[in-house]
């Protein structure tokens, strides 16, 4: 299986995301059957790390972001990912329109596929740390649902 996840400059949601899926297929001996990666919709940070925020508040929970580049989405992705999730309504609304309408991806909200409280994770970049320990919360909760789906597909 296939996961690809979605933000505006991929430095801070969707690379936390990526690395806390990663760490918690390793733990359920998946990680060697899953492919995860992330991008973003938009191309300002390409090549870049996550932002130091997102570094240190996932690794004050034990998940490691350092290894990972910002990348941008692409037309190709749609054709190698199982499954690409959005963080929110407008990047979900810029993958539709770069969707090219044959792909095999299925194309969904991450927190609303799960139905959890909220279904948009909210970008944190403008605002405290507080906001990076919030997108951990959620992350944490999505991804703990997406191995269950990832458990059923395998």
């Amino acid at each position: 299986m296939r996961v690809l996840f979605v933000c505006l400059g991929n430095i801070c949601r969707s690379p936390t995301a990526e690395g806390v899926l990663r760490h918690k297929l390793r733990e359920a001996g998946l990680l060697e059957q899953v492919q995860v990666d992330s991008a973003g919709t938009g191309d300002w940070h390409v090549g870049k790390a996550p932002d130091a925020r997102t570094r240190v508040a996932a690794q004050r929970r034990g998940y490691d972001l350092s290894q990972l580049r910002a990348r941008q989405v692409s037309v190709e992705d749609f054709g190698g990912f199982d499954l690409i999730l959005a963080m929110d309504e407008s990047n979900l609304a810029n993958l539709r329109s770069l969707n090219p309408g044959k792909s095999v991806a299925e194309v969904d909200l991450f927190l609303r596929r799960y139905q959890l409280q909220l279904d948009e994770v909210p970008d944190p970049y403008y605002g405290g740390e507080d906001g990076f320990e919030a997108v951990l919360d959620l992350v944490e909760q999505a991804c703990d649902a997406l191995i269950l789906e990832i458990k059923g597909r395998l």
